[in-house]
C-alpha cells in the first residue's frame, strides 16, 4: 500500500471502509507530536499526495486531561507550537482545537478522503480511536511510529518479564532498526480556510484550560519540543552515554539522557534515538546496549504490558503471587505510617526519600535508582499495599512529566512485584524486592545526590558533566 520504509506492521486499517471523494487527507496527530521520523506523518503525506489532496494536520487539545495539571501542558504546548512551525516549513497546516480528541478528529473527518492517526497503548488511547474508526464515512488507518518494534509483532501477549520479550525484540531489530524518509507535499495545504488555537503564547492558552495549577510548569530545567530533545540527546551522547552502563544507577550523577518526558509526549522519536546510539563512534559497545535495553526492551515491555492488560492502573494487575504475599504481610507492624498528605510534602524520617520526593516535585523528573527506592518506601509506609499502590501512582502522575504514561503504570506495578521475581520473605515485602538506605550507602554516593537535590530546590541548575565532575564520576 505504500512505497515508503514503512514496515507493514505498523500500519492497520481501523475500520475497513474505502477512501472517499473528499477535499484532503487528515492526520489526526495525538500521540506523535512531531514533524520528523513520525510514519503516520509520512505515511498521510504520501496518502495526499497519491490523491493530488493537501493534508491537513489536527490535534485535539482535551481541557480536562485526567490528572494533568499546568506542569505537563506547559511542556506539551511548548512542543506542539514547534511542531506546528515546523510542519508549517513543509507547506502543511496543522490546527489545534480545544476539545475532546476523537470528537475534533471526527468533525474534521467529515471532509476528508482518508484519516490518519497515529497510535496509543492506553486504554482511553484506544477508546477514542475506535470513535474515530467507528463514526467515520471514510477508510481510517493508524500508523504506529513511537515504537521501534511494533507492539503486536513482538508479541501476542502479556509477556512476564523482560527476559522474555528480550529475544522476541532483539530477533526483530534488524528489521526495524531503519528511519522513514520525510517527503514534501505536492500540494499545500496553509491556505486552508480552516482555525484552531492560537499557540504563540502558550501561557494564553493554558488560562482557558480547566487544569489544576498548583503543580507548575519547569519549563526553566525542562523545555518541551523536539529541538530540545534533540540538542539535550546530542550533549548526552558527547558527555555521558560512554559510562552510562557504569552510572546509570548513580543518582549523584547525570548520566543519563532526560529524554524520557520528550518520549511520553512523542517529541521525539524512539528509532532516532536508538539510531543515533547505534551509530555513536565514542562509547563502547557496552554503554550502548545498556542504554539499548531501557530504550527498546524495557520500555517496549511496559507497551507490551498497558496493551494487554486492561487493569494496568490498578492493584490488581499485579501477579498472583505478589498479590498473595502482600496480603499475608499487609498487618506486618510498619516502622512509620505516613498519608498522602505528608508524602507529598517530603516529610518523613528518610532523608534520602525527602530528596526524591523534593527532585520530583521541583523538576518534574526523578533518576531511576532513586524512582524505585521512593516507591519501594510507600510500601513500606503504607496502611495496606492497595493503599500503597494508589498513592505512588498518583503522585507519580501528578509530578512526573512523564507521568500517566506506559511506562510509568508498568514502573509502579513492578514496584510491587510485576515483571520480576519472588525474593527471600521478609515482613511487610513478603517476596517483593526490598530496598534499603543501607542498600542506597554501599551502591551510590547517596549523600552526593542529596546535596545535588538541594541545589536544585535552591534553583541551581545541573552544572554539565565537565571538568572535575567528568573526572569524579569514573572514579578518578
Amino acid at each position: 500500500m505504500t512505497d515508503l520504509s514503512i514496515q507493514p506492521e505498523r500500519i492497520d486499517d481501523l475500520n475497513g471502509l474505502p477512501m472517499i471523494s473528499g477535499s484532503y487527507v487528515l492526520y489526526w496527530m495525538q500521540q506523535s507530536q512531531r514533524a520528523e521520523w513520525n510514519h503516520a506523518l509520512e505515511f498521510a503525506v504520501e496518502q495526499a499526495n497519491r490523491l493530488g489532496q493537501p493534508l491537513l494536520v489536527a490535534f485535539g487539545l482535551i481541557p480536562d486531561y485526567p490528572e494533568a495539571n499546568l506542569r505537563h501542558y506547559a511542556f506539551m504546548l511548548e512542543g506542539l507550537k514547534e511542531t506546528q512551525a515546523a510542519l508549517h516549513e513543509r507547506g502543511i497546516k496543522m490546527l489545534v482545537r480545544l476539545g475532546n480528541p476523537p470528537d475534533v478528529a471526527s468533525g474534521l473527518g467529515e471532509d476528508a478522503s482518508l484519516i490518519v492517526c497515529d497510535r496509543g497503548y492506553l486504554g482511553h488511547q484506544k477508546q477514542w480511536r475506535q470513535k474515530v474508526a467507528k463514526s467515520a464515512q471514510c477508510k481510517v488507518i493508524q500508523v504506529e511510529s513511537d515504537v521501534v518494534v511494533p507492539v503486536d509483532a513482538a508479541s501476542s501477549k502479556t509477556e512476564y518479564a523482560a527476559r522474555t520479550i528480550r529475544p522476541k525484540i532483539n530477533r526483530l531489530l534488524p528489521d526495524y532498526l531503519a528511519l522513514v524518509e520525510s517527503i514534501r507535499p505536492i500540494q499545500s495545504s496553509l491556505d486552508m480556510d480552516v482555525d484552531g488555537i492560537d499557540l504563540s503564547d502558550s501561557k494564553e492558552v493554558v488560562k482557558r484550560l480547566e487544569v489544576a495549577r498548583e503543580v507548575g510548569s519547569v519549563s526553566e530545567l525542562f523545555k518541551g519540543g523536539t529541538s530540545e530533545a534533540k540538542r539535550r540527546f546530542q550533549d548526552f551522547l558527547n558527555t555521558s552515554l560512554e559510562s552510562y552502563d557504569a552510572n546509570s544507577n548513580q543518582p549523584q550523577t547525570d548520566d543519563i539522557s532526560h529524554i524520557s518526558m520528550y518520549l511520553h509526549f512523542g517529541q521525539v522519536s524512539p528509532l532516532w534515538l536508538a539510531d543515533e546510539v547505534v551509530n555513536c563512534k565514542t562509547a563502547p559497545q557496552s554503554a550502548k546496549d545498556a542504554f539499548l535495553e531501557q530504550l527498546i526492551v524495557r520500555r517496549e515491555l511496559a507497551m507490551n504490558f498497558v496493551n494487554f492488560t486492561p487493569n494496568y492502573d490498578t492493584f490488581d494487575c499485579l501477579p498472583d503471587w505478589a498479590r498473595k504475599t502482600l496480603a499475608k504481610h499487609s498487618r506486618d507492624p510498619r516502622e512509620a505510617i505516613y498519608d498522602v498528605e505528608r508524602l507529598d510534602a517530603a516529610q518523613t524520617h528518610d532523608t534520602y526519600w525527602n530528596a526524591a520526593m523534593t527532585e520530583m516535585k521541583v523538576t518534574g523528573f526523578m533518576h531511576n535508582y532513586m524512582r524505585m527506592y521512593w516507591g519501594k518506601k510507600i510500601l513500606e509506609w503504607s496502611e495496606t499495599p492497595r493503599q500503597a499502590f494508589d498513592t505512588a501512582l498518583h503522585l507519580n502522575n501528578k509530578y512526573f512529566l512523564d507521568g500517566r504514561d506506559a511506562n510509568s503504570f508498568t514502573g509502579v506495578a513492578w514496584l510491587f512485584g510485576m515483571h520480576d521475581r519472588p525474593w527471600k520473605e521478609r515482613p511487610i515485602f513478603g517476596m517483593v524486592r526490598y530496598m534499603s538506605a543501607s542498600g542506597l550507602k554501599r551502591k551510590c554516593d547517596i549523600a552526593g545526590y542529596v546535596e545535588k537535590v538541594k541545589r536544585l530546590a535552591a534553583g541551581v541548575p545541573p552544572a554539565g558533566k565537565t571538568g572535575e565532575k567528568a573526572k569524579r564520576a569514573k572514579g578518578e
